[in-house]
């Protein structure tokens, strides 16, 4: 299960890829899973596009695809889909040239300014709450004071 931090990467990388499986009226058909199948072993990251020709959305065949071939589905924006499955026979690729043991799944980066600014935006919540803690109390306060010189003038009359 990929967190949608990685997920967010992942659709990153996947805006510069060409479409490469297409999916025309027959739907999700036999031949589109196998090369489906290949080509997530090939590349691990795969962009589709449904035709207008097609009985399904590009969401049903997004959750189709998956299912069949074991992958993740990383995004759905209008007529293309991008799926995602690490794939042993890259990882061997990558290990005979010297490359990383393992890619790991991208993760995004930490971002100090971001955190800077939480950090600002609660302390700022915790003053609104203790202000708002503040009036509300007065008024608590300023309402039983009515009500005990209301009960006061009743009991002089």
């Amino acid at each position: 299960m990929l967190t949608s931090k990685q997920r967010s990467e992942l659709r990153g990388q996947a805006t510069t890829i060409d479409t490469t499986l297409m999916v025309g009226k027959g739907g999700v058909t036999e031949a589109v899973i196998a090369e489906a199948e290949n080509q997530l072993n090939t590349r691990e990251l795969v962009k589709g596009k449904v035709l207008e020709g097609a009985m399904m959305t590009p969401r049903e065949v997004c959750d189709e695809l998956c299912e069949a071939t074991g992958a993740e589905g990383i995004g759905v924006i209008g007529t293309k889909f991008v799926i995602y499955r690490f794939s042993e026979k890259l990882q061997e690729e990558r290990n005979q040239t010297g490359r990383a043991k393992r890619k790991e799944t991208p993760t995004g980066k930490k971002n100090p300014v971001r955190k800077g600014a939480q950090a600002r935006r609660q302390a700022a919540r915790k003053v609104r709450e203790q202000r708002n803690e503040y009036f509300r109390q007065q008024a608590i306060d300023k309402a039983i004071e009515r009500e005990r010189e209301k009960q006061f003038r009743e009991s002089n009359e």
